[in-house]
């Protein structure tokens, strides 16, 4: 986590769609029949259920399965009216952010099963989906070595996954995001540059665009713009370096991976030369230094993932930002998570009862949600 402060999100801030999930609407329908089946046969173990995942990964979603738990356990009563069923379960859990191993337990719930057995398939939905967005930032961030990272990914996934998205790139050290919706759970906005839609409907031309950026946008936003368009990034910086001097913020590079910037062409011959590359970056560098441009930062994009942002720290190429989208959503193995009852308590006490190879696996680790 960013913070050494150990709390949890709000659930009302979460905008769960808590009548839908009552009813079930978003689970598996074997948990549904399970609840029916033990509603209607009058039986109610207290169980205990355990929550683990497979791989090394940064947990998130646990505040949004908290939340699913909180507001959408119980049962409906022959009258048709909702009882909550929070306060009769205990339930333990590590915090989003954590680190965690193969296997290790991330979450406990204990009590009448008949209460949360239709909500096991969106607590581990939002657990998995979560946690892939935050192992993938921490990755990124890591290799990016302090440098800022911004999650750039909305436009590559359906707007309703947004929020929680870039909560989880969020407690993974990813500050920058695109979208209001990406910022929403922590109470901040989105950002970003001046596009190349703007720059086009201002008749390419980049200065101008950028300028109308500056002239009607609140002072308080950094002004960055892409300087690809023409496929000319040292000449476009320093256009509109010249133009908007102290006012300008940054320069996005973000050159197809299928072009070779008209600056590097000359240099061709001992290096991959086409999209973003560490010669590109150099010569942006240098040509806005040698005008005394040195307050205008450098944000590259396009095809940035951890692997890459890492070999270009290893050779010191000077990016100040790191623009990042797919990348947070892809990654090497799976982040799904399992629940399975561990113990029972039919009245005479808790007894071990799993499936063969799913034992009990205690966490001093977690802590008791209230």
């Amino acid at each position: 986590m960013l913070t050494t402060e150990r709390r949890r999100l709000d659930p009302a801030i979460l905008n769960l769609p808590v009548e839908k999930m009552r009813e079930g609407y978003y689970s598996d329908v074997y948990f549904k029949r399970a609840r029916e089946i033990l509603e209607k046969d009058g039986y109610h173990p207290r169980v205990r259920m355990q929550v683990f995942q497979r791989n090394h990964a940064v947990l998130c979603g646990i505040d949004e399965a908290i939340a699913i738990l909180k507001l959408c356990s119980g049962r409906h009563a022959g009258d048709g009216s909702w009882h909550d069923g929070w306060d009769r379960l205990t339930v333990r859990a590590l915090y989003d952010g954590d680190p965690i191993e193969p296997f290790e337990t991330v979450m406990t719930i204990e009590g009448d099963y008949a209460l949360f057995a239709h909500l096991e398939t969106p607590y581990l939905g939002v657990l998995a989906r979560r946690s892939r967005i935050a192992t993938n930032a921490r990755a990124i961030v890591n290799a990016a070595g302090g440098k800022e990272v911004l999650f750039f990914p909305a436009r590559f996934d359906h707007h309703l996954v947004q929020t929680g998205d870039g909560y989880a790139a969020y407690i993974s050290g990813a500050l920058g995001v695109s979208t209001d919706a990406n910022a929403e759970w922590w109470g901040s906005r989105g950002m970003g540059t001046v596009p190349h839609a703007l720059i086009a409907a201002y008749g390419g031309d980049t200065v101008r665009a950028t300028e109308k950026f500056t002239q009607y946008i609140d002072a308080s936003v950094n002004v960055i713009s892409l300087v690809d368009f023409d496929n000319d990034c040292v000449g476009t910086s320093l256009a509109v370096a010249r133009a908007l001097g102290d006012r300008l913020w940054g320069v996005r590079l973000d050159t197809s991976g299928t072009l070779v910037d008209n600056s590097v062409i000359p240099q061709m011959g001992t290096f991959p030369p086409t999209g973003v590359n560490a010669q590109l970056v150099h010569n942006v560098r240098s040509a806005l230094d040698a005008e005394d441009f040195h307050h205008v930062k450098i944000v590259v994009s396009g095809g940035f993932d951890a692997g890459r942002i890492r070999r270009f720290e290893e050779d010191r190429v000077p990016v100040d930002a790191y623009a990042v989208g797919s990348a947070f959503f892809k990654g090497a193995g799976s982040f799904d998570f399992t629940a399975d009852i561990v113990a029972i308590d039919d009245g005479s006490g808790w007894h071990e009862c799993h499936k063969v190879g799913r034992p009990e696996r205690p966490n001093p680790r977690l802590s008791a949600v209230n």
